[in-house]
């Protein structure tokens, strides 16, 4: 929800570009549509071409990712998955690798190829948070922005290994630049599907598309369906919610009703893309509910845990008891599995 985002961005990086393309560190763009990096570090662009065999001009078939048999298990932590160490004391933490690693990044950013290979070598999906902060939606629709786009779209499609987008997720709020404000529902379709078509046209079929509302619990009055950019521009709905001590924290009660406004207009597979519990006497039982409920729903493909201290401390590691749940229930051989062997 919206006093819990975190707007970590890769704005910033410096330059730095090898000749052998070993990369790591935030990417950037260059002129002809690939990834350049800050520092030096593993990986190659063969790394991606290899999943996909000798043919590189092959799009990595996302197909069997968009509703595996085992739920994902998701983390989004401090750096990743530009440098995993936040992901391995994670995995630490809580006895399991995290398979889906959020991270954040605003509009004008580079797509960050090396922190997808980072993430794929451990057997991660990468998901981004894509935030239009300095853009208007009606820009991107009329085609303003494309330079910037079609070169985003180009690296992806170059890396040719499957990654997330949620684009401008919580439309329904009233709290982001691009929400409900600032921004009309045809506006967003317009951008979105502008986006989506961008990418179809420079081939990046790698991408899954995650269109993520905020639950509705805090903003009843506004309808979803009018924000939905139809089936053909959707792979998944990536529902953001977050269990808070002012509510009750019933998995029910805190995404039951978004996702029954969901089931009126498409039936394409859910994720919690962006979930935490508060801290207090309640977190263990709130991590309890949370599993309990994902596990039970069959279209409900997992859950990212938000494990950042961002107006509240949403880290797991500052209750210990509601840490020895998670890890208990995290056990469970219903989450996780390698992306790279679905």
């Amino acid at each position: 929800m919206f006093l819990t985002r975190a707007r970590t961005t890769a704005a910033g990086c410096a330059l730095a570009l090898s000749a052998l393309f070993t990369l790591s560190g935030c990417s950037l763009l260059d002129d002809s549509g690939t990834s350049a990096s800050s520092e030096g570090g593993g990986g190659s662009e063969g790394s991606a071409q290899d999943a996909q065999g000798a043919d590189a001009d092959i799009p990595y078939d996302v197909t069997p990712l968009l509703k595996p048999e085992k739920k994902y298990f998701g983390a989004a932590v401090d750096g990743a998955p530009n440098s995993m160490k936040g992901v391995d004391t994670y995995t630490a933490m809580t006895g399991k690798k995290p398979n889906l690693i959020e991270y954040y990044a605003a509009w004008g950013d580079g797509f960050d190829a090396q922190g997808v290979r980072n993430a794929w070598a451990e057997g991660a999906l990468t998901l981004v948070s894509w935030e239009p902060f300095d853009v208007t939606l009606a820009d991107i629709a009329a085609g303003e922005k494309d330079a910037y786009l079609k070169k985003y779209a180009a690296s992806v499609r170059k890396l040719n290994l499957p990654v997330v987008i949620s684009f401008a997720d919580e439309m329904n709020g009233h709290w982001e630049k691009w929400g409900t404000k600032n921004v009309t529902p045809e506006q967003y379709v317009a951008a979105w599907k502008h986006i989506h078509d961008t990418f179809t046209d420079a081939g990046a079929s790698n991408v899954i598309w995650a269109w993520s509302p905020n639950i509705v619990n805090p903003v009843k009055s506004v309808e979803l369906e009018p924000y939905y950019p139809g089936d053909g521009y959707v792979d998944w709905v990536g529902v953001i919610g977050y269990f808070t001590i002012e509510e009750d924290n019933a998995y029910d009660s805190v995404f039951g009703p978004t996702l029954d406004e969901i089931r009126t207009f498409t039936k394409k597979p859910t994720l919690i893309l962006e979930t935490a519990a508060e801290p207090g006497e309640r977190r263990r039982a709130d991590v309890r509910n949370l599993f309990a409920g994902v596990e039970a729903d069959d279209d409900m493909l997992g859950f990212v845990w938000f494990d950042h201290k961002k107006r509240a401390d949403w880290r797991l590691k500052v209750s210990p008891l509601a840490l020895k749940e998670f890890r208990r229930l995290a056990a469970d051989g219903s989450f996780g599995f390698d992306v790279r062997k679905p």
